[in-house]
């Protein structure tokens, strides 16, 4: 059967476009996928538990995922906590001396047993997973300490609403021991105010030292004092940054969630060190170097001659007789007094050598 000419033409574009479904579909499957792996990537931190309630003297097994590779991260128990608003009076509400540390492994992963512990603040509790360096992330799982008691949280209004009013500054001075690679130290100076309705007492700050391009590395401070509804405080912190530390420095002041302030501080470079370090490259081989001639002088040979010498140098002269009074030249036999001359012991004189003196002898 021979087939029609349009019916071979209907047939062809039926193929192209399946052909053309097909690639679509091929070309689509990579599309979509990308967003999901950038997902995957950029997944929240998360925190899962073994138990949800645990009495004094239990563990439990706490794991996560989605952070950041091989972050150091701290894990507390903490009392006066909810997921929703935080810990509320910072690490002060948490089990500290119980807390564990971990490091997550290059898919951000981790697992790690945790000892059940009273936290010095009533429960609504939670297990408080926090980076320690680098950029900050926080998540806060709701955990029950079995037998611990429970009380309310504040209203809302006690965690403050402080505001920076003025300028902060930093006060203070190096000292000699800072020329020499002591810890820089100073005190952050900031005026707050309160804008809430109840007063804030005892609040606790934290203090950032960021250094170049590294991510602030944050440090809890507590002042104490209370600050009034419609009121102003002067606050001073203290901000110390590690041992040798030099170059350009940036403070940050954060309370809760918000940044308040950040002042720059440039450390100056501890030269006292690099003073000590070039005397010492300069000491130690001059000495090295005299002992080292000192101990070649001991131990090399010497001539005979110097031997010698050096042996008549070290021993001690023996005693020797006094020498004998040297005879006048002008006092002599032939001119003294005859009464010396006759006492004086006849000596043997050379006969004379002279021809007048031999004639005279002679009879001549």
């Amino acid at each position: 059967m021979v087939k029609q000419p349009h019916e071979v033409g209907s047939r062809v574009p039926a193929t192209l476009l399946l052909l053309l479904a097909v690639l679509l579909a091929l070309v689509a499957v990579p599309v979509t996928a990308a967003p999901a792996a950038q997902a995957a990537d950029g997944d929240a931190p998360s925190v899962t538990l073994s138990k949800k309630e645990a009495g004094k003297g239990g563990e439990i097994t706490v794991k996560g995922g989605g952070w950041r590779s091989e972050a150091l991260l701290i894990l507390l128990i903490c009392g006066r906590s909810t997921p929703e608003r935080g810990v509320i009076g910072g690490t002060n509400s948490c089990a500290n001396a119980d807390g564990r540390a971990v490091t997550t492994d290059k898919k951000g992963s981790f697992s790690k047993t945790l000892p059940v512990a009273e936290p010095p603040e009533p429960c609504p509790c939670v297990v408080h997973v926090a980076t320690v360096t680098g950029e900050q992330a926080v998540v806060d799982t709701v955990f029950t300490v079995a037998g611990h008691p429970t009380a309310p949280l504040p209203p809302p209004a006690d965690e403050g609403r402080l505001a920076v009013l003025a300028t902060t500054r930093l006060e203070g001075e190096s000292s000699l021991l800072t020329w020499f690679g002591a810890p820089p130290a100073r005190q952050l100076v900031v005026t707050v105010g309160n804008l809430g309705s109840a007063p804030v007492e005892d609040p606790v700050f934290e203090i950032g030292t960021a250094h170049g391009v590294y991510a602030p590395q944050w440090e809890e401070r507590q002042w104490r004092g209370t600050v009034a509804p419609g009121s102003k405080a002067r606050i001073k912190l203290p901000v110390e940054l590690s041992a040798g530390a030099h170059g350009d420095y940036q403070v940050s002041l954060r309370y809760g969630t918000k940044v308040l302030a950040e002042q720059p501080w440039g450390v100056s470079r501890p030269w006292g060190v690099t003073l000590f370090w070039v005397l010492l490259c300069l000491v130690v081989p001059a000495a090295v170097f005299r002992v080292g001639m000192a101990v070649v002088d001991k131990v090399r040979p010497r001539p005979a001659g110097l031997v010698a010498r050096h042996a008549h140098r070290t021993r001690r002269p023996a005693a020797q007789a006094p020498p004998a009074p040297a005879a006048l030249p002008w006092f002599t036999q032939d001119s003294a007094p005859p009464d010396i001359r006759r006492s004086a012991p006849p000596e043997n004189r050379p006969p004379p050598t002279t021809k007048g003196q031999a004639w005279t002898r002679n009879g001549g």
